[in-house]
């Protein structure tokens, strides 16, 4: 699929993985729908990228906020004439916990819940909601292809450490998602691709200290160090160029397989 004179909608895209894909695609000439939380960040990027972008406050949490982003997109889609080829639901968080305390407690049950309704809840009602639009788009030629959807899953969801239930469960989910999605949407010309990224510069990791990110840097085999937002971006774009890319989870990682513990 061509990027360029197209739109695609980006959850999590005022920050880290999420903004790198907002800038890669609108570079490509593609248009960019920014849903996210942060005001101030949506204002910066549409300030900077101009009017191939255009933010929508959303909460991923919220199905009815999801719709009005949603909804919000597919109007300015009639005003710039660029039709919806892509969604890429970035938008995640991570709460390590242990599934028992150092008192003995039990693992939150809360906050369980708040990882799996972001990471989980927040992309497949994302996706549901904006396949509505891209199935009726019109097909390009000469595969008939609509759109795609690119997901984000993690190193996690195939080997978690200590302290990522939540978070390896949300993410396990994900991965597990793609091949029963990519045959659902297959008869509608639309792909759906996850992409697994290990250790990458984000808003999450930017809380580790340096003996945690050198630790898990040590992990990887080639290069060792953290993943750039480009990079992970550059393989979104690439996911959907490459019309042949459908039904798979991408692990974009340095051969990292992640200890049990650091």
């Amino acid at each position: 699929m061509k990027i360029e004179g197209r739109t695609f909608i980006i959850s999590g895209g005022a920050s880290g993985l999420g903004q790198a894909c907002v800038e890669t695609l609108v570079a490509a000439g593609g248009y960019v729908a920014v849903l996210d939380m942060n005001d101030e960040n949506g204002a910066a990027i549409v300030s900077k990228l101009g009017p191939q972008t255009k933010f929508f406050v959303c909460n991923v949490l919220e199905t009815d906020s999801i719709k009005a982003a949603v909804d919000g997109t597919v109007a300015w889609i009639k005003e710039t004439g660029k039709p919806l080829g892509g969604v890429i639901p970035a938008a995640g968080v991570s709460t390590p916990a242990t599934m028992l305390d150092r008192n003995g407690d039990a693992l939150s049950l809360d906050d369980f819940d708040f990882v799996m309704n972001v990471n989980l809840r927040g992309t497949i009602d994302l996706v549901r909601q904006a396949i509505v639009h891209i199935a009726k788009t019109q097909p390009s030629v000469p595969d008939g292809e609509r759109g795609i959807v690119i997901m984000v899953a993690s190193s996690a969801a195939f080997d978690g450490q200590k302290g990522q239930v939540s978070y390896s469960a949300s993410k396990g989910a994900v991965t597990a998602m793609t091949l029963p999605m990519t045959r659902d949407l297959a008869r509608y010309g639309i792909r759906v691709v996850t992409i697994a990224p290990s250790l990458f510069a984000s808003r999450m990791t930017s809380m580790m200290s340096d003996k945690v990110r050198a630790s898990l840097e040590k992990s990887m085999e080639f290069p060792r160090r953290e993943g750039q937002p480009e990079e992970f971006a550059g393989l979104a774009k690439h996911a959907i160029e490459n019309v042949m890319l459908n039904g798979t989870v991408l692990r974009l990682d340095g051969g990292m397989r992640m200890p049990s513990k650091m």
